[in-house]
């Protein structure tokens, strides 16, 4: 069992987001509707599990919101503050990384049986948006962490790869009225999954993901110019004692990255 409850830590936050049923707005309603319907939340609410069979059932009403998506154009996506832009990428990717599973579901294991040899899923052009037909690469490592715009790490928390070892599809749409408290939300979601992440000793056992994308976690954000210094920003989440918390700013404690796990994050 957990020392601090989750659900202490997320209250404790400031920044928790509005009920999952009652915050997606605009053109992400019919997205998050399929959310609040099809995903469940696991493993004391720090992972979720998706009801592909369900959300196949329901394709045209996941067709219909992705043919949404499409048709806004790059010059009126332009005209949007950071925070709509921002919520329409990650909306965007985890969706059409749904869409990407369905081509298959049930018959794989992982998102990784839809990739070859020679190219990851990730690197399939299937996305029509913003113009072209992209892969979910470009829109992550292009649009979103590419672009500059937006300098964010806490975008790993929130974008899905359809993976037990991922951060938990959110069993909402992010809006940008509410996309800092879910981005924060998300965030002690992860860190504070002892599957996960754990401080043992003088080892900070970590998510891959911190390894993948260290370089995101360096940028800057909110004073952190190092993994270590981002750590350092969510003690509680990361259950760390005193002298654990004063090693990791002494630059004194080992950070070690664990496995992944690629399965399907599907409900069974």
């Amino acid at each position: 069992m957990f020392k601090t409850p989750l659900k202490a830590l997320l209250l404790g936050s400031a920044l928790l987001a509005t009920s999952f049923a009652s915050n997606a707005q605009n053109m992400h309603d019919s997205w998050n509707a399929l959310l609040n319907n099809h995903v469940v939340a696991i493993n004391h609410g720090h992972s979720t599990e998706v009801d592909y069979a369900a959300i196949k059932a329901k394709h045209s009403e996941l067709k219909t919101y992705l043919d949404s998506l499409s048709a806004v154009t790059q010059n009126e996506f332009d005209t949007w503050e950071k925070p709509k832009q921002l919520a329409f990428l990650i909306n965007a990717y985890n969706a059409f990384t749904v869409e990407l599973i369905l081509t298959k579901y049930p018959d794989l294991k992982s998102i990784k049986d839809l990739g070859s040899f020679f190219s990851s899923p990730w690197s399939k052009e299937f996305v029509p948006l913003l113009g072209e037909t992209r892969s979910l690469d470009d829109i992550e490592h292009g649009l979103i962490r590419g672009s500059g715009k937006y300098n964010d790490p806490r975008i790993h928390f929130a974008v899905n790869c359809a993976s037990i070892g991922c951060p938990a599809l959110r069993e909402e749409a992010y809006t940008a009225d509410t996309l800092e408290a879910q981005l924060q939300e998300q965030t002690v979601r992860f860190l504070s999954d002892m599957t996960r992440n754990i401080a043992q000793d003088n080892t900070l056992n970590v998510s891959s993901i911190f390894k993948w994308y260290g370089e995101d976690f360096e940028k800057g954000f909110k004073g952190a110019n190092t993994l270590q210094q981002f750590f350092m920003q969510y003690p509680k989440a990361l259950n760390l004692i005193p002298a654990q918390l004063k090693a990791l700013k002494n630059n004194d404690m080992k950070v070690k990255f664990l496995d992944y796990d690629w399965d399907l994050n599907a409900r069974h």
